[in-house]
């Protein structure tokens, strides 16, 4: 069967939900005596009954203890100086492969890998060299520099409409009266320095639709900046770029010597200024800065034509009427004998660069078309969106390379006042869920990103696995949300930024491999191209058979078979329901007083889904005689029907629920705190109505869904249909927008978790979940007495999701984190192409290996 969990610094961005909230809860249902008497049951058949297989879990949970304790002892002399959680896997990286070396390596050096930024570009090497766009704009009357993508710069709309994750890319960003695209083209020419050749072509100008007095004049800055320090070099004291397209130009050790041309045909007035600093992500505070001295001195919007002495940042303003266009150029390597530069600046510029565009536009189209098939079974309209969703998740892909701060309690080895451990410096290569909420890297939505990437481009999608998977520790444990380097650190509130080593998320990724797999199973791959994926997966058999054995060791429940997420907050007295983060599903109602006797039937069909995944991978890496035949084991446990029943289902409601010590009878009460300087503050506190027991948790709701969505009830059962009419019930999950994370009939339904926690997953529709959904409808739309319900449900849902994004995209230009329940609208943060983009998946019906 992947927000972060939602993600420790996701969740703490909020956002208030419509109508009036009432905190008080009614009364909770009644105790679920029958479902004590199946847990005694399922005690009874674990000593009398499930023989073979529950000797066979006995022996495979041993196994896998045994082998995680010597994982745990084992250390070699290198090793024993650090603290274990940092201590890297001991295994060849991934991404060291040679099938990411040579060619592959060198035409991915260069991309728009600065995803927070509205136009960022930068190599795939720790210390770059960067470049990047500004812009002055108008909100309200006033002025405003534009380079991150934040949200309170109101933008009407931006984000690639067209983007193929390689050497192209086209962007339009409409800021209230001025129109921007950008495109951006990659090129190896003869003479070219390692990683070749970019050039950017910007145009500026007014909406056609502007009812407003149109912005006339247009200030823009490129720039570029060396991590590394290396001094650049301004190529004149002033410029005429009718007389010589020469900005500047310097050396580094990657690629050699190079220059920077920019050349148009339009009127442009430039100006220059260089800094000297280190810290990238404050450019845009050094030129607001240096356009303040000159507007106080000289009463002007303009840069101060001034450097500092050895520079490595060089922003140059361009400023013109509007329309206006220019073309800027980056060439590698010109000092090589026979660099050809003028050729080279010539060839990506004007029409030769405008042709090249052309060329590159249809064949993005073509290949959409022939990876999507959306013509056929679908409008003009709809295919825009579904362009814009795989353009704007490519082009959202992101280099960071930085150390992860790890949470860790102090012991004699580790003292003192900080509370955490640097990780290794690594470097992830991977897309992000949103360009100004959260651009970085997170751990569960990567599974559900991947699942629209390697169907564009698998080598791409390898390639991210590869450097996932590279970020593993000894144990086996992959933090689940990456903040590399200081310009992802720049986003971040420092006391989310902290990795819990203790703490899980979904591991999605297993839904890539399984697609994978699949694919090879069904022939979809050329002989050439079943290699190179099967030699990944030989590779990569060692780190994934470690990760599950994280999950299988750290996540276990009480009873075999059983799991729950651990790192929940059981001391928690502001939290109406402590948060599990780590599940992705952060708010969702779980059992209200966490503790180790919980059952989480959503980690339980994680495990399923992984478990069965390494099985597949054995065999086709002919691991079979060893781990793979236990791994199959393990899944036909994990999958035993009337096991899952006995642990997770209850009857009344014909539903799968979490099973923990809970009561129903749980509310926030506003009360008097006397805080530390003896003042009193009044603060919404849990209060505690009715001792909690161990029982199911009677929430109905996504979680509710799992063994639906991983397609375990047989087609036959009659829990199929009661899963049907949870699905299609109005007063549950059915909307015209999608299906609700969380019934109407739970009590917590829409119920603020703290006084500054609206509902997260407690209602709204998010796409990641009614994808998977809508992969079992098909599942299940092809056998079985229900198949013709399945049929109409599946038509019906996806219907309703198809026409509710394509609306919010018409009226608002974005793809939105989740959607209300009640009217459609975009809600939490924009843009949001990560999992949302799997709305083109829904368009073309492609749901892996049904």
């Amino acid at each position: 069967m992947a927000g972060s969990g939602r993600r420790s610094a996701r969740s703490r961005v909020r956002y208030s939900a419509d109508g009036s909230q009432d905190d008080s809860i009614s009364g909770g249902r009644p105790h679920m005596k029958q479902h004590r008497d199946i847990r005694k049951g399922y005690g009874t058949i674990s000593l009398i009954g499930v023989d073979v297989k529950v000797v066979l879990a006995i022996c495979f949970f041993a196994v896998f203890g045994i082998l995680f304790l010597i994982r745990y002892l084992v250390r070699t002399p290198e090793e024993a100086g650090r603290p274990r959680v940092i201590t890297p896997f001991p295994a060849p990286k991934l991404t060291e492969l040679p099938q990411f070396q040579g060619e592959h390596k060198e035409s991915m050096y260069w991309g728009t890998y600065r995803p927070h930024l509205y136009l960022g570009i930068r190599s795939r090497t720790p210390r770059s060299l960067l470049a990047g766009l500004m812009w002055i704009g108008v909100k309200d009357g006033r002025y405003s520099i534009r380079h991150i993508c934040q949200d309170n710069d109101g933008l009407n709309s931006y984000g690639w409409i067209s983007h193929n994750g390689r050497d192209f890319g086209h962007q339009k960003l409409v800021d209230q009266g001025m129109v921007l695209e950008t495109s951006f083209l990659k090129s190896k020419n003869l003479g070219s320095g390692y990683g070749g050749d970019w050039a950017v072509r910007i145009v500026v100008q007014n909406p056609k639709s502007m009812q407003t007095e149109d912005i006339t004049d247009a200030h823009v800055f490129f720039y570029l900046a060396d991590e590394e320090g290396n001094a650049l070099d301004l190529s004149r004291d002033s410029y005429d770029i009718h007389g010589n397209s020469l900005l500047a130009s310097g050396s580094r050790m990657d690629i050699g010597n190079w220059q920077m041309h920019m050349k148009s045909k339009d009127d442009l007035e430039v100006h220059f200024s260089g800094f000297r600093t280190l810290h990238m992500h404050n450019l845009s505070d050094l030129v607001l800065d240096n356009l303040g001295e000159q507007a106080q001195k000289y009463g002007r919007i303009q840069l101060s034509d001034t450097t500092t002495s050895s520079p490595n940042v060089l922003v140059f303003q361009i400023s013109a009427r509007i329309p206006s266009k220019m073309d800027i150029v980056f060439l590698s390597g010109t000092m090589v004998k026979g660099s050809r530069v003028e050729e080279r600046v010539s060839s990506l510029t004007g029409s030769s660069l405008t042709s090249q565009l052309q060329l590159k536009q249809r064949e993005f189209d073509e290949r959409f078309e022939k990876y999507f098939n959306l013509a056929d079974k679908l409008d003009t309209e709809s295919s825009i969106v579904g362009k814009a969703a795989i353009g704007n998740l490519l082009g959202g892909i992101g280099y960071f390379y930085g150390q992860s701060k790890i949470s860790i309690p102090q012991t004699k080895s580790i003292q003192g006042p900080d509370k955490f451990v640097s990780y290794w410096p690594a470097e992830l290569y991977t897309a992000v869920p949103s360009r100004s909420f959260f651009p970085r890297g997170f751990l569960w939505d990567e599974g559900f990103h991947q699942l629209l990437v390697w169907r564009w481009d698998f080598r791409i999608c390898l390639d991210i696995l590869g450097h996932w998977l590279d970020l593993m520790n000894i144990d086996g444990w992959i933090p689940r949300e990456q903040i590399l380097g200081a310009e992802a650190l720049s986003k971040v509130p420092e006391e989310f930024v902290p990795q819990h080593p203790s703490n899980g998320n979904p591991p999605t990724l297993f839904l890539v491999l399984n697609d994978l797999v699949n694919g090879i199973k069904s022939s979809r791959f050329t002989a050439d191209e079943c290699n190179e994926i099967l030699s990944f997966l030989e590779h990569a058999y060692v780190r994934l058979d470690a990760w599950f054995g994280w999950f299988n060791t750290t996540q276990s429940g009480k009873e075999k078979g059983s799991y729950f997420w651990h790192g929940r907050d059981s001391t928690t007295v502001r939290e109406l329901n402590a948060k599990t983060l780590t599940s992705g599903l952060d708010d969702y109602p779980r059992a209200s007083h966490p503790s180790e006797d919980e059952r989480h039937v959503d980690l339980r069909c994680w495990m399923l889904l992984a478990a069965d995944c390494m099985h597949s991978i054995a065999k086709l890496v002919n691991k079979e005689a060893n781990s793979g035949k236990v791994y199959g084991e393990t899944a036909e446990l994990l999958s035993d029907f009337e096991i899952i029943n006995q642990m997770h289902f209850d009857s009344t409601h014909g539903a799968y629920f979490d099973f923990g010590n809970h009561t129903e009878k749980v509310r926030l009460s506003w009360k008097e705190v006397i805080g530390g300087n003896n003042h009193a503050t009044r603060e919404l506190v849990r209060e505690v109505l009715q001792m909690p027991e161990l029982r199911l948790v009677p929430h109905i709701g996504y979680v509710s869904l799992f063994p639906f969505m991983g397609k375990i009830i047989p087609t036959d059962s009659w829990i199929l249909d009661k899963q049907f009419d949870l699905i299609s019930n109005k007063s549950t999950l059915w909307t015209d927008f999608g299906l609700r994370s969380l019934a109407r009939t739970s009590t917590l339904y829409m119920k603020r978790n703290t006084e500054h926690d609206p509902p997260y997953w407690r209602g709204p529709i998010w796409m990641n979940m009614n994808y998977l959904i809508l992969s079992a409808l098909d599942y299940y739309s092809k056998d079985g007495p229900y198949r013709d319900r399945a049929e109409v449900i599946y038509n019906d849902l996806r219907g309703n999701l198809i026409r509710n994004v394509v609306r919010n995209y018409r009226e608002t230009g974005f793809l939105w984190e989740q959607y209300d329940q009640k009217q459609g609208k975009g809600k939490g943060c924009r843009p949001f192409t990560g999992w949302t983009s799997l709305i083109l998946l829904v368009m073309s019906e492609s749901y892996g290996s049904n």
